[in-house]
């Protein structure tokens, strides 16, 4: 810069050093003239330059996180102006974030809400439907046997106990979603809530067997909760398989056993999940609700269940009560 001051006096000293009457101070003063014009426009250059880099971070806020913030500016006003803007930038990034964040949980609540209304609607039409339909036929047909009558209203009870079964699980599930179930825990006979389990299946099916095995094993837990993971286990292998459903108890560890046709390995992490409901031969857990029960109940028992299983040969699903 010095350098160029030098070249523009020498410049302007040999120019009007040429012209008769021109005054030594008059070439000062077009010298200082000069050196103001030049300065002015450095400082100016200075300036648009750190305006234009502050203006970069407006353009591309998404990368807030990479801006300088130790950048080395002329003035005092420039450096606190880039520390002020950046902490502004931050701080809408953040809200953008948690906005975004806030939408997707609300697209997660509207789709699981939208998919519990549904697997509510598909598991209660069946029932209600089948009540509707025999009631119908029994109030339209006065000439309809004793026996079909008898064997009209024993589906119309049996699926008013599957309505009264559903709802059940969605009050129980909702206690457990509020933080209301609370443990009542006591020491029982895990064997003999085995066989009053067993007991409460033998009328709804009367053509199937349901083995118990093992000995007397005392445990501490809430009882009421373990007949519920009893009851769904025993249920679903009833349900999906044809051939004798066990229960085993081998000290504090309790294992149902089916060979029915069993879930499938990439299916196996998921089917604990709420609501989830696979394709696999119409698996149908009662609007997957059933499983997760289990898990949540058991979790409270801080003890966990454990499935194995193979397509078509069957599942043993097990869990350990101390």
């Amino acid at each position: 810069m010095l350098f160029i001051l030098a070249i523009l006096y020498l410049v302007l000293t040999q120019v009007l050093g040429r012209q008769e009457g021109v005054h030594e101070d008059m070439i000062m003063m077009a010298f200082g003239f000069a050196i103001v014009l030049f300065v002015t426009y450095v400082v100016s250059e200075m300036v648009q330059k750190k305006i234009r880099t502050i203006n970069e971070y407006l353009i591309d806020c998404s990368n807030v996180e990479q801006l300088p913030e130790n950048r080395h500016f002329v003035t005092k006003e420039f450096d606190e102006i880039n520390k002020n803007l950046i902490k502004v930038l931050k701080k809408a990034k953040k809200r953008e974030d948690d906005k975004q964040k806030y939408n997707t949980k609300l697209k997660l609540k509207s789709r699981q809400r939208s998919e519990m209304l549904s697997a509510i609607a598909h598991e209660f039409r069946n029932p209600i439907s089948a009540i509707i339909g025999y009631s119908q036929t029994l109030h339209e047909d006065q000439d309809i046997s004793r026996p079909l009558q008898e064997k009209f209203l024993t589906k119309i009870y049996r699926n008013g106990q599957k309505i009264e079964e559903l709802l059940s699980r969605l009050i129980l599930w909702n206690k457990f979603e509020s933080g209301e179930a609370k443990l009542r825990q006591s020491s029982f006979d895990i064997l003999s809530l085995a066989k009053d389990t067993r007991q409460s299946f033998e009328d709804k099916y009367r053509d199937r067997s349901i083995r118990i095995e093992g000995e007397s094993s005392t445990i501490t837990a809430d009882r009421a909760l373990i007949e519920v993971v009893l009851r769904n286990l025993i249920e679903n292998a009833l349900k999906y398989s044809k051939e004798e459903v066990r229960v085993r108890i081998e000290g504090n560890k309790v294992s149902v056993i089916d060979r029915g046709i069993g879930i499938r390995q990439k299916e196996i992490g998921k089917v604990t999940k709420k609501f989830y409901r696979s394709g696999t031969h119409s698996w149908d857990n009662s609007m997957g609700l059933g499983l997760s029960i289990v898990k949540t109940i058991l979790s409270l028992h801080d003890a966990k269940l454990e499935i194995r299983s193979v397509e078509d040969e069957g599942s043993t699903f097990s869990f350990y009560l101390y």
